[in-house]
């Protein structure tokens, strides 16, 4: 039977040639009203737990804002300001004690003509890392090369004076005063030869050589360029002393969060290439280098780290020839990064035991080595599902940092410490607003790695991209 098609515009039967609009949703499926019957009211269970957080928020929200804000005093020159007597009604966080001993927070003892130097290492840090964490910031290559190659040199230079003193060290206490003078008269680069701008000149001139082809694209021969360039520049200044115009300060001088934000940089910075390297060492398939990795690891898992720094700073000393001494924040810092280090291993090997063997089969199949199928295909795929205990272990890093206060390095609980002891600031609330002030400057720290840590996992993950 023939059938017509009905004319254009007119429904046939149950179905209509024209589109429907799009609806929009229930209000009872969006906005905070759902948000709130989803995760509040949305059972027994969650009502209960709804009205505990709200009771425990109604006790701990109130007396904290009323002591740090609003019963809280904000000026003043001594602990007269702070006292109930001298005031006159209850006195909450003493703000002033912190306004008062603000340069030792931030730099402990270090010499007040030369804390410039400090300012500009926090600056020049600041500078680097931001455009360095912005995605949409070009030139990263530069910008990782100058953060991660050049600031720790010049943050060096800066913080200490840039006298490394290893030409002391290795003629004198070491016995090798011969060969390091031969080698410094043949090329002739003995002290006061070459002006100083003529050695700073040459050393700049082969620092450019060695990472100019990382921009040109020739990775190959850049890494090899490097590795000389540092070869030569340890031989250069174990031969002679470079003198910067700097006074020397030492690191016993440090404290307060200088000290913090030093052992705390150099641990994450150091943890992480290290920790790559052990998990990958473990899971070799030679047998030395994966007992060896192996063995290092759990050694270092299993030692508190409070003891490393205890055997760093005070035992470590006893077994050295005499005569030889080595810097007791310089151990403290070898002793943080390699017991990080350990514990990073361990994360980067959980990312890559968690890459599906079709990746590696697949990378195979494209011809590349073993290598570049780690370094292209399986590294980034592993360091991105673990980011979560990366940055997990950064924070605790960050937070463990207090206890080199045990071994009499002077952190910023250490600087606060030593606050404490003034008696022109002695008060009731004096001790509560210092923690106060700690605890702040520590959540402000760890949350900005975690929130960042969340912000990189989205940007990262292509897997739900549409």
């Amino acid at each position: 039977m023939d059938v017509s098609a009905p004319p254009a515009g007119k429904p046939s039967g149950y179905v209509s040639s024209a589109m429907l609009q799009q609806q929009p949703p229930p209000v009872s499926t969006t906005g905070p009203i759902a948000w709130a019957r989803a995760h509040l009211v949305g059972s027994v269970g969650q009502v209960l737990l709804t009205l505990f957080g709200l009771w425990v928020a109604y006790v701990v929200i109130p007396p904290v804002v009323r002591f740090f804000f609003i019963d809280a005093v904000f000026t003043g020159t001594n602990r007269d300001a702070c006292l109930p007597e001298k005031v006159g009604r209850d006195v909450g966080a003493c703000w002033p004690f912190i306004w008062a001993k603000w340069n030792q927070i931030i730099y402990g003892f270090y010499p007040e003509p030369e804390r410039w130097r400090v300012n500009l290492v926090y600056a020049l840090g600041v500078v680097l890392l931001v455009p360095l964490m912005i995605q949409k910031v070009p030139g990263k290559r530069l910008n990782a090369l100058a953060f991660f190659g050049i600031y720790p040199v010049v943050a060096f230079v800066l913080l200490t004076g840039g006298d490394l003193g290893l030409r002391g060290f290795l003629l004198s206490r070491l016995g090798l005063g011969g060969v390091f003078t031969n080698i410094g008269q043949a090329i002739g680069l003995r002290s006061g030869f070459w002006p100083d701008y003529v050695v700073s000149a040459l050393l700049i001139s082969a620092i450019v050589a060695a990472v100019a082809p990382v921009f040109a694209g020739n990775r190959r021969t850049a890494g090899k360029g490097m590795l000389v360039v540092f070869a030569v520049l340890g031989v250069v200044l174990a031969a002679v002393d470079i003198p910067f115009g700097l006074t020397s300060v030492r690191t016993d001088l440090w404290g307060g969060m200088l000290v913090t934000l030093v052992i705390a940089v150099t641990g994450i910075t150091a943890s992480l290439p290290l920790g790559i390297l052990l998990a990958l060492g473990r899971r070799s398939q030679m047998p030395l280098v994966s007992i060896a990795s192996t063995a290092f690891i759990e050694f270092w898992r299993g030692v508190p780290l409070i003891t490393v720094l205890f055997f760093a700073t005070y035992m470590l000393p006893l077994f050295l020839p005499g005569g030889v001494s080595i810097d007791k924040l310089l151990l403290a810092l070898v002793g943080v990064a390699l017991f990080a280090s350990a514990y990073m291993a361990e994360v980067v090997r959980g990312g890559l035991q968690a890459i599906p063997k079709g990746q590696y089969e697949g990378a195979a199949a494209l011809g590349l080595p073993g290598g570049l199928m780690m370094r292209l295909v399986v590294m980034p795929q592993a360091l991105k599902l673990v980011i979560p205990g990366i940055v997990n272990n950064f924070i605790g890093l960050f937070k463990d940092t207090t206890l080199v206060l045990i071994v009499a390095i002077f952190d910023l609980l250490g600087a606060l410490r030593a606050a404490f002891a003034d008696a022109s600031w002695a008060t009731p609330t004096t001790v509560v607003t210092g923690f106060g002030f700690a605890g702040l400057f520590y959540f402000v720290f760890c949350f900005g790695m975690s929130r960042y840590s969340m912000a990189l996992e989205r940007r990262l993950d292509r897997n739900h991209r549409h």
